[in-house]
């Protein structure tokens, strides 16, 4: 068990009236919109999550201070917690557009004879439906993660940190906020002007003879920069590594021996995507399994005591969960043809997902969502063989489930430590998920409209492996391209061999996953996160004050930026104006 930052005294009640208020709960859906609509681009674009608790947190503290300056009310911290509730668990249902992206990129091969089409109304339902149950389900766990094991929780950590950094006033929280609408600032305007309909910077640099064809290079975006300032020179680097192999070694390589008709992005993508998936896989189960007393933990010690739901009604839950399963069988079977047994056992298996998943998350900050979903899929594989529709479905709503339960505990842990209600945390996120539910369910499809998902559009490994793993049920490996089985069998080996060595080798082995991401994303995208994680390092070195300071919020706005002003350009292409 890790000890983590005792909470803050609790506040006086006066504050504490402050709290649920109307302003906090109309900016909490405002900013959970905002969150919700440009997280799919971010995630979808660079390969993984970075945190939003801290970005959500920042928001809120932008949006409530500015009704606080005209109405003359100071903002509480207690306010701003909520706000960053909402915006987290908005932030969540918008991560999973991973699944919807898989779903596309099986739908683009029709000889799978998979189709699964989901309108706005479906993504909605679905994705609402089956994180409000993640939600409900979490809350009982609160007393026993958080209270008894005080287990760390870093995203949540640091958002209850900074809570209280902006809570000291302007002198404290000025320059931080600063530094994110500097890097907003920058990273709009950059996109602003390399987009259509004005393009009068270019959307990248290709590299080498077939660097366009490869989409090698570098793009013209601070986005991928500000990720790779905040996942470090480490995971950069490990990136930069997967880069060279996939589209720099293998290329030259794969046509000089006729695997591959041409050295372009869509036809070495389908080789190179075994040997990554492979790496990914091995490096997530094997760092699984390492942790196995983290997780046996996870199936003991919940004695009555510890699941009472600490201030939210356990009634609510119980009652709650009941309704909301059904409802989730009725429009699973009806909407997509999904047995209703099917949905019960992906239920009980979220239920296991979240245990373990919130243990992990709790002691590494690594939410193991997308290994845990390829065990879902192993599952579902058994139970109908050769389905690969069930075997998507199925795993995608189990980690919807699962995910949404896990970063609850990233808000229950940021509230512990400014002094927040537990009943209007959960509130806060029964609230967001609808709203970012509904952002997604509307921004996808103007992304996947505008920028195209799979070979030459958004490429999420995350997706790209999902789909694998369905695309391998329907067709077994027989059907994989020549050689990559080899190569995913030697993936797998480095990838157990290096997860391995990670405990006690840290600083001189990469990282799996690492490898993998570069693998799959598009050099373009990877080259400067690359950078970026080489700035922040010697900056790290340089000044360490002014990088612990003012590394997030700068890089979280260069993220922010880009991300809203692509939301912006792809809703105006939707409604035909751009």
């Amino acid at each position: 068990m890790h000890d983590a930052p005792l909470p803050a005294d609790p506040p006086p009640q006066a504050d504490r009236r402050r709290e649920l208020t109307l302003r906090a709960v109309l900016t909490a859906i405002v900013v959970a919109a905002l969150i919700g609509a440009s997280y799919p681009y971010v995630v979808l674009k660079i390969g993984y999550g970075p945190n939003i608790s801290v970005v959500s947190a920042f928001f809120g503290y932008m949006a409530l201070s500015a009704i606080g300056f005209v109405t003359g009310a100071r903002t509480t911290r207690f306010e701003t917690n909520l706000v960053q509730t909402a915006g987290t668990a908005a932030g969540q249902a918008g991560f999973m557009c991973v699944v919807l992206a898989a779903f596309d990129m099986l739908n683009a091969k029709p000889e799978l004879g998979f189709s699964v089409h989901l309108s706005s109304m479906q993504i909605f339902l679905w994705l609402s439906v089956a994180g409000l149950i993640g939600v409900l389900l979490a809350v009982p766990l609160r007393k026993h993660y958080i209270d008894e094991e005080n287990l760390t929780f870093a995203d949540g950590t640091a958002a209850g940190e900074t809570l209280l950094v902006l809570d000291q006033g302007p002198k404290e929280a000025g320059p931080r906020v600063a530094a994110l609408g500097i890097g907003m600032g920058l990273s709009g305007f950059i996109a602003f002007l390399r987009d259509r309909p004005f393009k009068l910077l270019p959307e990248y640099l290709g590299f080498g003879a077939h660097g366009d064809a490869l989409r090698m290079g570098t793009e013209v975006s601070l986005l991928s920069f500000g990720g790779g300032m905040l996942v470090g020179m480490r995971i950069g680097l490990s990136m930069g590594l997967g880069m060279l192999l996939s589209w720099v070694i293998a290329p030259p390589l794969l046509f000089a021996n006729n695997i591959v008709p041409a050295q372009t992005f869509r036809e070495v993508v389908r080789w190179v995507m075994w040997p990554a998936t492979g790496i990914l896989v091995a490096g997530g189960l094997t760092a699984l399994f390492l942790k196995w007393k983290v997780v046996a933990r996870s199936f003991s010690n919940f004695g009555a005591r510890n699941v009472d739901g600490g201030d939210f009604p356990m009634r609510y839950v119980i009652g709650g969960v009941i309704v909301l399963s059904i409802v989730l069988c009725a429009l699973q079977k009806l909407s997509l043809g999904f047995p209703v047994w099917l949905t019960l056992v992906s239920l009980a298996v979220s239920a296991i997902l979240m245990l373990v998943g919130t243990r992990v998350l709790g002691e590494t900050n690594w939410a193991p969502v997308s290994a845990l979903a390829n065990l879902t899929q192993a599952l579902f594989a058994v139970l109908s063989p050769g389905h690969i529709a069930i075997n998507m479905i199925g795993s995608g709503m189990s980690g919807t489930v699962a995910a949404n339960g896990e970063h609850l505990m990233q808000d229950f842990k940021a509230g512990k430590i400014v002094g927040s209600s537990n009943r209007n945390l959960t509130i806060l996120q029964l609230v967001g998920v609808p709203v970012g539910a509904l952002a997604v369910a509307l921004v996808y499809p103007a992304l996947k409209t505008r920028y195209g998902i799979g070979d030459t559009g958004l490429s999420s490994p995350i997706s790209v492996k999902w789909a694998g793993f369905g695309e391998l049920v329907a067709t077994g490996f027989s059907a994989l391209p020549r050689g990559c089985f080899a190569a995913l069998g030697i993936a797998v080996a480095l990838g157990i061999v290096i997860t391995a060595l990670e405990p006690k080798h840290r600083r001189f082995v990469p990282s799996p996953t690492g490898i993998g991401i570069g693998m799959l994303v598009p050099g373009i995208a990877v080259m400067p996160m690359v950078l970026g994680g080489i700035v922040q390092h010697l900056w790290s070195r340089a000044n360490p004050r002014t990088e612990n300071a003012y590394n997030l919020p700068l890089s979280s706005g260069f993220i922010a930026g880009e991300a809203i002003v692509v939301l912006v350009y792809a809703v105006l292409a939707m409604a035909g104006v751009v």
